[in-house]
C-alpha cells in the first residue's frame, strides 16, 4: 500500500481491517477508499471479507443500527425506505461525460465537471460520526472468464446487507487478480446522508451520478436499494460499456431452464419490461432458474453462454401468493435470511397489497414505510396511504429457492438455445413467435420491443412505451451502437440460437385470450424448436406454432383442451396493428443516430410481407389460411 493512502486509512481502520487490506496488495483499491476518507469524513472505517463472520457482522449491524428491525419468523428482517424514496430516481440519475462526448437526448447526462463538483458537495462530511463500511464482490461467478470485480463503500449497513444477499463474496477474487496484475474494478460510493428516524431525510436532494471515464457509480441521500445497491442495475450501465470495449453482452435478462421429456435442460434468456411477466416466466412450476434479472452472455468456442450476474432476488412482493408464486410465497412464509422492504409490520408479522383477493382483509394498522399506520391515513402528499407499498420488496438469495437450477454457479455458464423478448400488448403481436434469424429477431423483437402501461404504472393507462430490449432505462450508449453490438455479437458462434418474441396480453372484447400458466406451453414450444422436433407455419413476422403441437402441449403440461378456436383467435396476423407498429418504431429509429441501415432494412422488408398477404387476404388472416 503507498505511504499516503496508507496514513489516511490507518487513522480510521483497526488492525484488523487493515491487515486485511495489505493482502489485497491493491493500491487502486487503497486509493479509492483513501479518497473517500478524505471526501466523507467517517468516524471509522471497517473492511469485511467473504468470510460467514463477516456476513453475519454486516447484518447484526444493520439490527444495531436500526436500518432493520427482526420479525416474529426466525432470520426475517423489515427495513424502511421512509415515504419518499421508494423508487429509481430516474430524473436525477446521469451519466457524467466529458466535454465532447454526446450519448444522444434519450440518456440522461451532464458535464462531468459539473457533476462531480455537485455530488461531491454532498459527500462532503457525509459520513461524520458514521462507519465507513468497505465491502467486496463479484458480478457473475467467481474464476471465470465473466467475473468482474466491484468495490461497494457505504455508510448504511442495510446495503451492504443487501449485497451480501444478492452478489458473490469478491475478497478471494480482488487477491487473485491482483495477485495475476489485474486492478480493474467497478467503484461505488454510496451514503444515506442525514438520517430522520432512520431514514434519508434530505431526499430532496438525492443524486445518483455514474463517471463512465472512471466506472464509479456515486449516490447520496437515498436508500432506496435500486439507487443505493450498486451492483444492481447501476453496475449494468457500467458494464453495458465494458462489453462494448471487450465484445460481449450484458442484458436486462433472466436466464432460466426448461426441463427436456429426454432428461437435458434447454436454457433460455428473456427481456420483459416491467409487468410483462418476466418473473413468473423465470419461475415457471417444474421449470428451473439461473437468474431472474441480470445475465453476461460470452462466445466460448464458439458457444453463447450465459451467466446470472447475481446470486440473489431483489423482488416486487406485490400479489405473490401461493398459487401464483409458490416456490417464492414458501421462502417468504418459513425460516430463513430474508429482508422486506415497505411493506406492513402488525404483531411482528408480514402483510402485503395482493397477498390475499381482497386488500380489505389486511390488518387495520401496524407499522409501514409511512410510520405508525391506521386504514386511511394520507401522506405528506395528500394522498392515502396504502397498508405496503405497491413498489415493496423481498430480498433473498437464490441458494434459497426449491426449484435453482444445478449449473446456476457454474464458472462456464449455461448454453444458452433462444432468446425471448416479450411486452405487454393488448391488440398487436401473436403469443409465441420464432424469428427468421438472429437479425430478424434483434430488430423486429428486441429492438422494437413495445409495453403497455398498467393502472400499477404513474400516467395514463393503456399507453405504448417503446423500451429497447427491455434495458432502455440502464443504456450507457447510443441505442444504435446498442443495436450494431447485438447484432454483431453471434459473427463468430458456430451455432446461433433463434429469438422468439412472447405476448401474454392479447385480448379481444375486453377479455383476455390466455391464462397466465399459458406461458409454460408456449416455452415448451420453443424448446421443441430449439431441438428441431416442431414444425412451424411461414408467416410475414416470423415462424408460428403449428396447432396440432399446441393442442398436445396444452394437454401434456396443462391438462387443458386447446380448441381451433383458441389458436385462431391468438395466432391472427392483425395486419393494421402490425403495419402501425413498424411505422411507430421506424420513427423512433429515424431521429437517432449511429442506427445500422440493416434496421430500417429488415423493417421495410416486413412491413413489404404484410402488406402482400394484406392485398391478398385482407386485414386480418387466420394461420390456416397462411
Amino acid at each position: 500500500m503507498q505511504e499516503n493512502y496508507a496514513n489516511i486509512i490507518a487513522a480510521k481502520a483497526d488492525e484488523k481491517s487493515l491487515s486485511k487490506l495489505n493482502a489485497l496488495n491493491s493500491d487502486e483499491l487503497c486509493g479509492f477508499i483513501a479518497e473517500s476518507i478524505e471526501l466523507c469524513k467517517p468516524a471509522s472505517v471497517i473492511v469485511f471479507d467473504d468470510s460467514a463472520e463477516d456476513v453475519a457482522a454486516v447484518r447484526q449491524l444493520s439490527l444495531d443500527n436500526g436500518e432493520e428491525t427482526t420479525l416474529a419468523m426466525e432470520g426475517h428482517t423489515i427495513h424502511y425506505d421512509g415515504y419518499s424514496d421508494q423508487a429509481r430516481a430516474k430524473d436525477v440519475t446521469k451519466y457524467l461525460l466529458p466535454k465532447g462526448v454526446d450519448l444522444g437526448e434519450r440518456l440522461n447526462s451532464m458535464d462531468r465537471e459539473e457533476g462531480l463538483a455537485e455530488i461531491k458537495g454532498f459527500f462532503d462530511g457525509a459520513m461524520a460520526g458514521k462507519a465507513m463500511l468497505v465491502r467486496l464482490f463479484c458480478l457473475g461467478p467467481a474464476k471465470s472468464e465473466f467475473t468482474i470485480c466491484c468495490a461497494q463503500i457505504t455508510d448504511s449497513a442495510y446495503v451492504a446487507h443487501s449485497e451480501d444477499i444478492l452478489y458473490r463474496g469478491g475478497y478471494e477474487a480482488f487477491k487473485e487478480r491482483n495477485s495475476q496484475g489485474n486492478g480493474e474494478f467497478f467503484r461505488f460510493l454510496h451514503t444515506a446522508g442525514r438520517l430522520d428516524g432512520n431514514v434519508s431525510a434530505d431526499t430532496d436532494k438525492k443524486r445518483v451520478y455514474m463517471d463512465l471515464s472512471t466506472d464509479t457509480v456515486m449516490s447520496t441521500n437515498t436508500q432506496y436499494a435500486g439507487n443505493t445497491v450498486g451492483l444492481k442495475k447501476l453496475a449494468l450501465r457500467l458494464a453495458i460499456r465494458k462489453a462494448d470495449r471487450e465484445g460481449w453482452l450484458a442484458e436486462h435478462m433472466f436466464i432460466m431452464g426448461s426441463q427436456d421429456e429426454d432428461g437435458g435442460v434447454t436454457y433460455f434468456a428473456g427481456a420483459f419490461p416491467s409487468a410483462c411477466g418476466k418473473t413468473s416466466t423465470a419461475m415457471i412450476p417444474g421449470e428451473t432458474i439461473v437468474g431472474d434479472d441480470l445475465a453476461y452472455f460470452r462466445n466460448i468456442d464458439g458457444v453463447m453462454r450465459a451467466v446470472n450476474v447475481e446470486s440473489g432476488i431483489f423482488g416486487i412482493i406485490r400479489d405473490v401468493n401461493g398459487d401464483d408464486d409458490p416456490v417464492i410465497h414458501s421462502i417468504l412464509n418459513n425460516p430463513g435470511e430474508v429482508i422486506f422492504s415497505n411493506i406492513l409490520i402488525n404483531d411482528g408479522k408480514c402483510h402485503w397489497l395482493g397477498m390475499t383477493d381482497n386488500d380489505d382483509d389486511l390488518p387495520a394498522e401496524g407499522v409501514n414505510h409511512s410510520g405508525q399506520w391506521t386504514r386511511g391515513k394520507t401522506g405528506p402528499d395528500g394522498k392515502e396511504v396504502t397498508a405496503a407499498h405497491k413498489n415493496a420488496r423481498y430480498t433473498v438469495r437464490i441458494s434459497s429457492l426449491s426449484n435453482r437450477d444445478e449449473l446456476a454457479d457454474d464458472p462456464k455458464g449455461v448454453e444458452t438455445s433462444g432468446i425471448i423478448y416479450g411486452g405487454r400488448d393488448s391488440d398487436t403481436c401473436v403469443p409465441v413467435a420464432e424469428s427468421f434469424d438472429w437479425a430478424h429477431g434483434i430488430i423486429t423483437m428486441g429492438a422494437s420491443l413495445e409495453s403497455e402501461t398498467t393502472a400499477a404504472t404513474l400516467g395514463a393507462e393503456g399507453v405504448r412505451t417503446f423500451n429497447l430490449m427491455s434495458n432502455m432505462d440502464f443504456l450507457s450508449m447510443p441505442l444504435g451502437k446498442y443495436i450494431q453490438n447485438n447484432l454483431q455479437f453471434t459473427e463468430n458462434l458456430t451455432k446461433c440460437p433463434p429469438i422468439f418474441g412472447v405476448n401474454y396480453f392479447l385480448k379481444e372484447n375486453g377479455k383476455y385470450l390466455n391464462g397466465m400458466r399459458d406461458k409454460a406451453v408456449w416455452v415448451k414450444w420453443m424448446s421443441l424448436r430449439v431441438r428441431s422436433k416442431a414444425d412451424a407455419i411461414e408467416s410475414p413476422i416470423g415462424l408460428l406454432p403449428v396447432y396440432e403441437d399446441l393442442q398436445k402441449l396444452f394437454k401434456q403440461y396443462l391438462d387443458k383442451d386447446y380448441t381451433k378456436d383458441d389458436y385462431n383467435q391468438q395466432f391472427t396476423i392483425r395486419i393494421p396493428n402490425l403495419l402501425a407498429k413498424i411505422e411507430r418504431i421506424e420513427k423512433i429509429y429515424r431521429s437517432e443516430s449511429q442506427v445500422p441501415e440493416i434496421l430500417f432494412e429488415i423493417l421495410a422488408a416486413q412491413k413489404d410481407r404484410l402488406v402482400k398477404l394484406q392485398a391478398e387476404k385482407g386485414d386480418f388472416v387466420l394461420p390456416e389460411n397462411l
